[in-house]
């Protein structure tokens, strides 16, 4: 298998010598100005490109590293471009990631250290070009087409897996955006059921009254406007899955019916006497604190163990490390295309600011500010204007390129380390380093291997 492509373009031989052995694992291409940097964009398509602002024959200053910026980025605007300049770092570095830079290092390099940002460029390419193709396909991620790549939302994906082939009632634990219908037709897709019919019923949307007859349906005459037999949900979820959503909002009675039909699989219509029998499998979820409901006597406790075989929570996104960075992407892709082709990404400050936001919405949060931040994007690049974020989590902090990177340096570090269960060696593969460097990252950062 061939090796990634990194393209250095700097015009100092020392240097050029010095990074063309300096990175392990990696195809490294030297190039010295502008012209022979962009034939080595066209005829190598490098995922990463390291940048020196300071090329002939305006070496003296940046002039003609921001035009071989622009070039790159417009024949190959998904290309990660790590500028590093002596030049007015700060104000450099900051109109750098502003016209589409992926990251900033000022010189003198520390070659372990930008070996870090490079390892962390390939990453995040390689799982952008992922979620390029899958969302061409008109799919998402694996498991219900969920995106993530955080250790929180793999413990939930893994147990799922381990549960999709068994015929068992699954309960789904998690706030409201956190991606539970999506998991609940993951979990049908994975399972001996999947050629039967996947069938959602949010029991908090429909009102009391009616909720018994979308459920179990109705004969013809059972009420007013009851012109003809109608199946209910249960029944159209025959040799499938139901799921039931919001489960919590279940009024009491209606409890009664559904613990009657999970202990005998059989329903009776509203205004019918026949009994059917129904072979459904139900997923159901809330956001409720259901032990607290079944303890104050408003969630029946017999129908909770039915319910609840298996109990699965899933972590809302403020608890999932890494993955609204992921997601934010994978959402201006597939939102782009449609509504500003123009846009292929995110600025560096919207990417601080997204790391650094709450999320209380979770998921469906997060791409309905990014979907309006497409459509009101007037450069290439989401800005963290766009997204209405200027003010909050810490815009000083987002600005700052130090803090932002040692907060990234710190995630990637953690899911590796999580990733290869405590491993450095493993640890270290996974993020392209070597071992006495990433010993460095963790003693500079007071994390434990």
């Amino acid at each position: 298998m061939s090796l990634p492509v990194l393209l250095v373009i700097e015009d100092d031989a020392g240097l050029q010598r010095q990074l063309r052995w300096a990175y392990e694992g990696y195809q490294v291409v030297v190039a010295g100005d502008r012209a022979s940097a962009i034939d080595a964009v066209r005829l190598h398509a490098p995922a990463v490109v390291t940048l020196d602002l300071g090329l002939p024959p305006d070496a003296d200053g940046t002039s003609e590293g921001f035009a071989t910026l622009a070039e790159i980025l417009a024949h190959a605007p998904h290309t990660k471009v790590i500028v590093a300049s002596g030049h007015a770092a700060r104000e450099s570095a900051l109109r750098a990631v502003g016209e589409g830079a992926w990251d900033f290092y000022a010189k003198p390099i520390d070659i372990d250290a930008l070996g870090l940002i490079v390892a962390r460029a390939f990453h995040v390419h390689a799982l952008e070009a992922e979620n390029r193709r899958l969302v061409a396909k008109g799919g998402a991620g694996g498991f219900g087409g969920m995106i993530y790549a955080s250790p929180e939302m793999g413990k939930a994906i893994r147990t799922l897996e381990r549960v999709a082939p068994a015929d068992v009632s699954v309960m789904l634990l998690g706030a409201s955006g956190t991606g539970k219908e999506l998991l609940a037709r993951g979990l049908h897709d994975a399972s001996p059921r999947k050629r039967g019919s996947f069938v959602a019923i949010n029991c908090a949307a429909i009102p009391e009254t009616l909720l018994e007859s979308e459920l179990f349906g109705h004969e013809k005459g059972a009420f007013t406007g009851a012109v003809k037999t109608t199946e209910g949900k249960i029944e159209q979820a025959q040799g499938g899955t139901l799921f039931l959503d919001e489960i919590g909002d279940v009024p009491l009675p209606l409890q009664v019916k559904l613990l009657r039909f999970l202990q005998e699989r059989v329903i009776e219509r509203v205004g019918g006497r026949k009994a059917l029998p129904v072979d459904t499998r139900i997923v159901c979820a809330t956001h409720r604190d259901v032990d607290a409901m079944v303890a104050s006597g408003a969630f029946r406790d017999d129908l909770y163990y039915r319910l609840a075989e298996i109990v699965v929570r899933i972590p809302a996104l403020a608890e999932r490390t890494g993955d609204a960075g992921l997601l934010a992407r994978a959402f201006v892709m597939r939102h782009a295309k449609a509504l500003n082709p123009a846009v292929v990404g995110l600025s560096a400050d919207a990417r601080a600011a997204i790391d650094g936001h709450g999320w209380p919405g979770n998921v469906r949060e997060l791409e309905s500010r990014i979907k309006r931040a497409v459509i009101m994007a007037e450069g290439r690049h989401v800005t963290a204007a766009d997204l209405d974020m200027d003010g909050a989590g810490g815009d000083a902090r987002a600005l700052d390129l130090r803090a932002v990177r040692e907060a990234a340096d710190r995630r990637a570090i953690g899911r590796a380390l999580a990733r290869a269960d405590g491993n450095i060696s493993g640890a270290s593969r996974l993020l392209g380093i070597s071992r006495p460097t990433l010993y460095d990252l963790l003693k500079s950062y007071d994390l434990h291997g």
